[in-house]
């Protein structure tokens, strides 16, 4: 239909519409004025009685008496001349909406270096058509042309050294022709840095001091602030840990910003509290604020607020960004793994797929990358549910092998070292984390809930076994029977609840990552997760990997991203373990694109109703899935380990076509999809 139903010669002139718009506005904004710079305000919603507005009045003008010249001859005047009609303004292009979707590999630059991290964080200037990608092996920021996405050519970097000696870039945001980079001290404990460049000429343009290990960071959807997750790791020895926090940077004038931060120092002295809730403080003598580790930032679309991915605490923080303010921090819970729709494979050996349901076992959603999106008002997140454990020290000699608990802390064991009935000293020197000992000698099995794989007091039974439970790692932080204080209950080796015992009774075993992605409302609630769709699809008929999609992924099930013929491999880790994730809104549908790190490859999904959301296609662009050593063979093997991923529509892409690039850091390639689209008839 028309802008207009009228021809245009009964159009109101550019002056005319201005005062009608002018006189029908009046009361609720000034007339006239560029707002392009005005904080964004939420839609105004009209009451149920009608506004009336008075009409404008113009007031007649008012002339002082004329005194009648003389006469004088004047020349006639010249006829007026038409005047031509203005072009009607052109209508904005609606995209279509497809039916489905899927990948299709465009084209990749490789770094020429394998499993240094030199490709991770990818980020696209829709007006140079440049593509900047943090390669962690050099500390800086590869700039690629992707004018033409089959052939992404190496132009230039960014060097962080510039600014601070030892620096490294972490992490890439880009809008407006505007580089943001989070940069990391030489020392990560130490405070680290913003920098901002320019996309089309690489100067730079200004820096801004932020916390400790900078990594994640984005512009808000207003472009007024860019925020950045201060991750704030431990030193491996874990005797220096400094507080996370999320720096907020006004980027009003790029030449001088300024940040504020939204600390959780305000928790401290919440830290039961926060326990009983289910969020994980259990570093070291670390306080609240020291223990938070943000790891992902989501911004609502009104940019008012942000959600941060709290990864190793299994918790979502809120942040108000007005005020630099945290507002909330939430448990994420855990997913059950006694459920059908949780099974998992939970064994790497013997080498096969048995995706199965444990009761009593439960995974930690703890996710790497989140997104956000609206739905009918309301903000989503989506979240990559990878999982991650603190392993500091483990390959220091004096950790496990002094049985040093000054030099480290790991948290992840072995269930069939965990519940060995000989207790835990037989693993000490190699494996056995010096503070599970000093809480214990040995732990066990409440028989209660694993029954199911012969546990009976005292003894594990069968679950320790390597192709039933034995091989998963888990946290040995959690799981086992504490009173009000948050003691351990303890038991002697026969089973029986002994003041004087010196076993330890787990109830539960909670394991890393929950193998899916998943919705979440605004206050961090689930709403839907994939449950065990990645794994059952990985291991299924139609399941397909390579760029011409002719290999079976169920030869490949579960295989590690560094290692060839490799099936299984990684199944008593976190599975497929799902890290990156992208939206990308196409017509009038979402879809979220999450990046399987360890098996390779990217999921698609259709996120349109955050409630029900419908799989769509899974991609694997690695080539050699047989050579033991990738790294012998690079030129030819494929996209391995996705790690970071952003989506281009149609709109900004160099072929006018939605785009989808993704950092591989095993690889150190950069891999562009297109994004073909199935428009229905």
């Amino acid at each position: 239909m028309p802008r207009y139903p009228l021809p245009f010669r009964f159009l109101p002139t550019a002056i005319a519409r201005g005062l009608i718009v002018c006189a029908i506005t009046l009361p609720l904004a000034a007339c006239g004025g560029d707002d392009d710079d005005a904080p964004a305000t939420p839609p105004v919603t009209a009451p149920e009685t009608p506004i009336v507005t008075p009409p404008v009045v113009v007031p007649p003008e008012t002339t002082p008496p004329v005194t009648q010249p003389p006469v004088t001859e004047t020349p006639a005047p010249e006829p007026e001349q038409p005047q031509p009609e203005p072009e009607p303004e052109p209508e904005v292009p609606v995209e279509a909406t497809p039916q489905t979707i899927s990948l299709a590999f465009a084209g990749r630059y490789s770094a020429g270096a394998f499993g240094v991290s030199a490709a991770e964080i990818p980020a696209f200037d829709p007006a140079s058509k440049r593509t900047f990608i943090v390669n962690a092996q050099k500390g800086m920021v590869d700039v690629l042309n992707t004018l033409d996405p089959a052939n992404p050519t190496l132009i230039g970097s960014i060097d962080a050294t510039s600014i601070a000696p030892g620096a490294t870039v972490n992490s890439v945001s880009l809008r407006d022709g505007i580089v943001a980079l989070a940069i990391e001290s030489a020392v990560k404990t130490d405070p680290g840095f913003v920098a901002f460049y320019r996309a089309d000429t690489l100067a730079k343009l200004s820096q801004v001091g932020v916390g400790a290990l900078p990594d994640m960071l984005t512009f808000t959807p207003d472009g007024k602030y860019v925020l950045v997750a201060n991750e704030g790791e431990p030193s491996d020895d874990y005797q220096i840990d400094p507080e996370g926090s999320v720096s907020i940077i006004d980027v009003s004038d790029l030449n001088a910003p300024t940040a504020r931060v939204a600390a959780f120092t305000p928790f401290n002295s919440k830290a039961a509290e926060l326990r009983a809730a289910g969020v994980r403080i259990f570093g070291p003598n670390a306080t609240v604020a020291q223990d938070v580790e943000p790891e992902y930032i989501a911004v609502s679309a009104d940019s008012r607020t942000a959600w941060v991915a709290l990864q190793e605490n299994n918790a979502l923080a809120r942040i108000d960004i007005g005020s630099a303010t945290v507002t909330a921090i939430s448990a994420l819970g855990f997913k059950d793994h006694g459920l059908e729709a949780n099974a998992l494979d939970a064994s790497d050996e013997p080498v096969g797929i048995n995706i199965s349901t444990f009761a009593g076992v439960k995974g930690m959603y703890m996710p790497d990358a989140i997104a956000s999106y609206a739905v009918g008002g309301k903000t989503y997140l989506v979240t990559a549910n990878e999982g991650d454990a603190r392993a500091w020290g483990e390959d220091n000699p004096d950790y496990f092998g002094g049985f040093d608990a000054s030099k480290g802390f790991v948290e992840e064991f072995r269930v069939k070292h965990l519940v060995h009935r000989s207790g835990f000293d037989r693993r000490r020197g190699d494996d056995l984390p010096p503070q599970l000992r000093a809480l214990a000698a040995g732990a066990l099995l409440n028989p209660d809930v694993f029954a199911y794989c012969g546990a009976k007091p005292g003894d594990p039974g069968k679950c320790r076994d390597d192709d039933v439970l034995g091989r998963l790692n888990v946290t040995w932080t959690m799981g086992y029977r504490q009173d009000a204080s948050g003691n351990p209950v303890m038991f002697n080796a026969a089973g029986a609840q002994d003041a004087s015992g010196d076993r330890l009774m787990y109830d539960a075993l909670y394991a890393f990552g929950g193998r899916s992605f998943s919705i979440r409302d605004e206050d961090g609630a689930l709403v839907w997760d994939s449950g065990e769709q990645f794994e059952r699809y990985l291991a299924g008929d139609t399941c397909k990997v390579g760029p011409n999609r002719d290999i079976d992924c169920k030869l490949y099930f579960n295989s590690g991203h560094d290692e060839g013929d490799a099936q299984d491999s990684r199944s008593d880790a976190k599975g497929p373990e799902p890290e990156g994730v992208a939206l990308g809104k196409i017509g009038n549908k979402t879809f979220a694109f999450i990046g399987l790190e360890r098996m390779g490859g990217i999921m698609v999904y259709d996120v349109t109703n955050p409630t029900a959301p419908t799989f769509v296609d899974y991609y694997n662009t690695r080539s050699d899935w047989t050579t033991a050593d990738p790294s012998t063979v690079l030129s030819t093997a494929g996209d391995l380990g996705p790690e970071g991923l952003t989506f281009v529509s149609a709109a900004q892409s160099p072929t006018g076509s939605a785009l989808l690039i993704v950092g591989n850091e095993v690889s150190g390639t950069t891999a562009v999809y297109n994004i073909a689209q199935t428009i229905a008839p």
